[in-house]
């Protein structure tokens, strides 16, 4: 069992910056993919990025609409992963979901994660 906690949302003008941290429990956190997904009202859960450690080699995933602005990374000795999220947009608003899961499956898929955080919001204005 594997419960995430979501921090570092918040309201930022167009163009700032926010980084989004994801504290996970549980002692088998680095053989787990870590992925960020944001949801908006009205539409429909999204990915946004993703992370997998394996060998010591990390593997990064993004969504195509974030790739140069957004960082994803993981701490695995504070069982932490961030979302570095710069040069914000008012599209970027959404709560932001931060997911637990098998490092097999596709990394955009929300059905590769079993766990998942409670979300942050994120507020961009423009």
């Amino acid at each position: 069992q594997v419960q995430l906690v979501e921090s570092g949302g918040g309201l930022v003008q167009a163009g700032g910056s926010l980084k989004l941290s994801c504290a996970a429990s549980g002692r088998t956190f680095s053989s787990y993919t870590m992925g960020w997904f944001r949801q908006a009202p009205g539409k429909e859960r999204e990915f946004v990025a993703a992370i997998s450690w394996s060998g010591g080699i990390t593997y990064t995933y993004y969504q195509d609409s974030v790739k140069g602005r957004f960082t994803i990374s993981r701490d695995n000795a504070k069982n932490t992963v961030y979302l570095q999220m710069n040069s914000l947009k008012p599209e970027d608003a959404a709560v932001y979901y931060c997911a637990a899961g098998s490092s097999y499956g596709p990394k955009y898929r929300a059905s590769t994660y079993n766990y998942w955080g409670q979300g942050t919001q994120v507020t961009v204005s423009s």
